[in-house]
């Protein structure tokens, strides 16, 4: 039964981390990265990951809400952040990168 209680947990820090991982992704997105990728709203996945991190925190594996809580997080790492992440500039925050001169659409190039 040692062997068990080791794996399972090692199965809830596993989920601590992922579930940790895809909250820090979210939250370093841009804004209009969610809606250009035409996902939910920012906020609205900033919730939905830190519930799932909370509850993973929480409650022991095996129960309910951990499990849906691995759900929401596969769903943004699937599917949300891939979108994200082939937008140009990958839907990162551009603190600092980029030019002054870039529009949403590139860089500007003064119609030359």
């Amino acid at each position: 039964m040692e062997g068990f209680a080791g794996f399972m947990s090692l199965l809830s820090l596993a989920l601590i981390v992922f579930s940790g991982f895809a909250l820090f992704d979210a939250a370093i997105r841009r804004e209009d990265g969610f809606r250009a990728a035409d996902k939910k709203t920012k906020p609205f996945w900033l919730i939905v990951l830190g519930i799932a991190f909370v509850v993973s925190l929480i409650f022991p594996v095996l129960s309910f809400l951990p499990i849906i809580g691995l759900i929401a997080s596969i769903v943004y790492m699937v599917d949300v952040r891939p979108a994200l992440r082939s937008l140009p500039g990958g839907g990162r925050s551009s603190r600092g990168g980029g030019s002054s001169s870039d529009g949403p659409y590139g860089p500007y190039n003064g119609g030359r």
